[in-house]
């Protein structure tokens, strides 16, 4: 009988998170109907924004997981002086204000030793795309390199010894035992950055006014015009942000 009533207690108290959650999402759906949300995504400045977002996103997470998954495997793989301090600061990103991370972006691309490096190369980050991915990076990656970093955790140790004494390189082990036995979680930090990154406002707006993001567009439209004609553009974002995490996790549990 007690357990009965802590079990209920404890399925109140997630109610009312999942109330919280969902009571938002819900209310911006059912304010919108569908010939408003179709009207609306057919509106060029909208689909551009959208499909700058989603592409974007989608680069920056991709350039992360070519350069973070190294990095996740040597943590999760070996024992050295600074690891700890490494770790730490992985994580500081996702806790800066992300109007402070955008300030520092810009002081440190914007102009300086960097800033004139890379406009040397060609490289803007100023109004650019490569502006709007680098802020999106700096403050998802850590998703992705978590989530690759505990994958390659539970990933026994000892099938990728067996591999080496049977003759198989490092490289091989890697793509061949680590990666296939780690994908799960590393689908998972991917999604958890590309989701991220399609949020992501605050650093962006500050390096990047110009060309326009979907947060970037919705605060616009908001500022100049009021809920009424934000309103759609947020009900897109928030239905396409949902069909591609469904699909993205119906996937990633069929690689179980």
């Amino acid at each position: 009988m007690r357990r009965y009533w802590f079990t209920t207690f404890l399925a109140l108290l997630g109610l009312v998170m999942l109330l919280f959650l969902t009571v938002p999402l819900f209310k911006m759906l059912i304010g919108n109907d569908v010939k408003t949300l179709l009207k609306t995504i057919q509106e060029a400045d909208v689909a551009a924004s959208v499909w700058l977002t989603m592409k974007v996103s989608f680069f920056s997470t991709l350039f992360a997981l070519l350069t973070g998954l190294p990095l996740a495997y040597l943590i999760a793989r070996h024992t050295f002086f600074g690891r700890s301090f490494l770790e730490t600061l992985i994580d500081i990103p996702i806790m800066i204000p992300h109007t402070a991370a955008g300030i520092a972006l810009l002081v440190a691309f914007g102009s300086g030793l960097w800033g004139d490096f890379f406009n040397a190369l060609g490289i803007h980050f100023i109004g650019t795309e490569t502006g709007i991915m680098i802020a999106m990076m700096f403050l998802s990656s850590t998703f992705l390199i978590n989530g690759a970093k505990e994958g390659f955790k539970k990933v026994d140790v000892k099938l990728e010894k067996v591999a080496r004494t049977l003759g198989a390189t490092p490289l091989k082990v890697f793509f061949a035992i680590s990666l296939p036995n780690a994908k799960k979680d590393i689908v998972n930090g991917c999604l958890m950055m590309w989701g991220r990154g399609l949020g992501e406002f605050g650093a962006v707006v500050i390096l990047v006014y110009h060309p326009m993001t979907a947060p970037v567009l919705i605060y616009d439209r908001f500022t100049s015009f009021g809920l009424s004609y934000s309103a759609p553009v947020a009900g897109v974002m928030i239905i396409l942000s949902i069909l591609v995490f469904l699909s993205v996790r119906f996937v990633n549990n069929r690689l179980r």
